[in-house]
């Protein structure tokens, strides 16, 4: 599933994603390290891998 990255807190790694029919996902700090990124900007387009209605792992749409 691809998203819009709506919020990111860079102490936490939380944040929030906003999908493309407009609903706003949070997401955690463990999620953000999973994807081994070191930084999430506003704007951004990203990937998420979700569970239930958790979001697992959040990588940049460029890496695998």
């Amino acid at each position: 599933m691809q998203a819009t990255v709506a919020t990111f807190d860079p102490e936490t790694g939380g944040g929030s994603v906003l999908t493309d029919d407009g609903r706003r996902i949070p997401f955690d700090g463990a999620a953000f390290a999973a994807g081994g990124l070191r930084l999430l900007r506003p704007g951004q387009r990203v990937r998420m891998e979700v569970q239930g209605d958790r979001i697992r792992r959040i990588t940049i749409l460029t890496l695998p």
